[in-house]
């Protein structure tokens, strides 16, 4: 749906009143959940008032919290809580001396624009077909790309190679297994836990209404690519990329060759990637058999084939070819996508041998208090899964639960300290740092499903609220969400194609002190962790996109949509 010209100039007109001291979650708040405001302002403020966005009337009144610093952003803070405030409607912040804030909602459903937004932008993703957001984004097209594929050297085979589509990784065009292993199993996991609320939303998909869920449908572009990846052994080619990057050209201009690649020698394949695909397709197994059981069945055929060639071949890495640069996400230490693999296929058929090799290995993993799970690092969902699938050994079952409770409470009880309530410690603050935001808010939800308790609900809306809005920039980190979004992601078609607007629906990797641009290394040296981002397309390490840091974001946004 376009947007009315007179809509747009009042939003223009709007956006150069809005002051950036005041910080909301530009896309809004839950009626019953808490509602804080954060204020950065130069002298402390004494009043707020949140006044209804049509007539300017207002609807509550308050007193910030005393000035306090923030040591990661370096902002001296002071919280406006208007909680008690339920009524949905649209709404801005006041806070006298200093100006107003971003529009926002309060409402049930404030959060389905951004899911529709956020799952939608793996269509905007796919590659090997012609893509279009239709007339609600006019323009936002490419063509179908990347369609000539070969066997590279280190795959053991030689010669010509089909490309089978699949996502776009990141920024760039490259293919990933890994990648895809915890991006599509998150994605699985959110139609799993929030499948019911999920089934009725069109995300206006080639394959919308043909039967199956949309969600459902846009996962199952990348699963084909994916199981193009596996070999007649069973094991499975780790990415297919071409050598090298290509510029800032839209996809069909990208002609270099597009390789399978492998380890460059016997057996070619590699253990992490066959175990995450094995973990992923286990999973579709299950999601996939209401819907579709000839894919469930080829789907769990598959999975069975990966687990039983990395247990013939636990520990072979990867690491780039000569003369390849493309993303390389070499993991020295496959023990924990091997623990994912064997949970998720006992989860899908209830074999012992899956579980004997879960209950034998568990105990050397424990669910991460300072560290979210990462692409390297899935094992709190391969402990996670155990307990949602009602797993029968008590001892095991109850350790888990005990230790991600309590991992929990240590993440409630960092973000309640912190000058922004988010989760982050001040590690976290690195490449994808809003990943690591959005999946300590997975891990809460999760948290939750064990044991219900509205500190971790709580918790995890507000590492939303701060991606969207309430951080120290008072800048949405979704693109086209928000009056204040970030515009210049490291995305190539947002910087390529003729649109003035990015690519709707993706999450900037956020600040990163690791500086691994020439942009970012612009900005002054001394800035602390929260404040070094930069929104400018060149920022790779700071202002790129990726499936992996998406995928978290819809698993949150999911779980605080409307429904069961």
């Amino acid at each position: 749906m376009k947007i009315p010209l007179l809509l747009l100039a009042c939003s223009a007109a709007f956006a150069a009143e809005a002051t950036l001291e005041i910080k909301v979650d530009q896309a809004g708040y839950l009626p019953a959940a808490p509602k804080i405001a954060v204020v950065a302002a130069q002298k402390p403020a004494t009043e707020f008032l949140v006044r209804r966005s049509a007539g300017d009337a207002v609807a509550w009144r308050g007193k910030p919290s005393a000035s306090r610093p923030d040591a990661d952003s370096g902002d001296a803070v002071q919280l406006a809580n208007f909680s008690a405030l339920s009524e949905s409607g649209r709404y801005y912040l006041e806070v006298p001396g200093v100006g107003r804030s971003w529009n926002f909602a309060i409402g049930a459903d404030v959060y389905q624009r951004a899911y529709y937004l956020a799952m939608r932008s793996y269509y905007g993703q796919r590659c090997g077909t012609a893509v279009d957001l239709g007339p609600e984004f006019p323009g936002f097209r490419h063509d179908a790309c990347h369609l000539e594929g070969a066997w590279h050297a280190s795959s053991g085979k030689t010669g010509p190679r089909a490309s089978h589509g699949g996502w776009h990784d990141a920024g760039d065009y490259g293919r990933y297994v890994v990648n895809s292993g915890i991006s599509t199993g998150t994605l699985l996991w959110t139609w799993e836990m929030f499948g019911a609320r999920l089934s009725p939303i069109k995300l206006n998909i080639p394959e919308s209404g043909n039967g199956t869920p949309d969600i459902l449908s846009e996962i199952k572009w990348n699963l084909d690519w994916m199981l193009s990846m596996q070999d007649d052994d069973g094991g499975v080619w780790p990415k297919q990329t071409s050598e090298r990057f290509c510029g800032f050209i839209m996809p069909e201009k990208d002609t270099l060759v597009s390789y399978v690649m492998g380890a460059g020698q016997e057996p070619y394949k590699t253990s992490c990637a066959t175990a995450d695909f094995a973990a992923v397709m286990a999973i579709a197994a299950r999601a996939f058999r209401p819907f579709d059981r000839a894919y469930a069945d080829r789907s769990l055929v598959a999975a069975r084939k990966a687990w039983a060639w990395v247990e013939k071949h636990p520990d072979v890495t990867f690491h780039n070819p000569p003369g390849v640069n493309t993303g390389e996400y070499g993991d020295d230490n496959c023990a924990d996508e091997r623990l994912w693999a064997a949970a998720e296929l006992w989860r899908t058929t209830g074999d012992a041998p899956y579980e004997n090799y879960f209950l034998a290995h568990y105990a050397e993993f424990h669910p991460a208090a300072t560290r979210p799970q990462w692409w390297s690092k899935v094992s709190n969902l391969a402990l996670w899964t155990y307990v949602l699938g009602g797993g029968k050994n008590a001892a095991a079952s109850s350790a888990i639960q005990k230790e991600s409770l309590a991992a929990a409470d240590q993440i409630v009880e960092r973000t309640t300290a912190n000058g922004y309530r988010n989760s982050l410690a001040r590690i976290d603050y690195e490449w994808g740092s809003n990943g690591n935001v959005a999946n300590y808010g997975m891990q809460l939800v999760v948290a939750n499903a064990f044991h219900p308790d509205p500190r971790y609900r709580n918790a995890a809306l507000e590492n939303l609220h701060y991606l969207l809005g309430r951080n120290t920039f008072s800048l949405s980190f979704v693109t086209q969400v928000g009056e204040h979004p970030y515009r210049h992601p490291h995305h190539r078609p947002s910087a390529a194609d003729n649109n003035p607007e990015p690519w709707p629906g993706l999450l900037s990797g956020g600040p990163n002190p690791e500086r691994g641009d020439a942009a970012a290394k612009k900005l002054p040296p001394d800035l602390p962790p929260a404040k070094v981002y930069v929104d400018d397309e060149g920022s790779y390490s700071t202002n790129e996109i990726a499936i992996n840091w998406n995928a978290p974001l819809v698993f949150l946004l999911a779980a605080a949509l409307p429904g069961q």
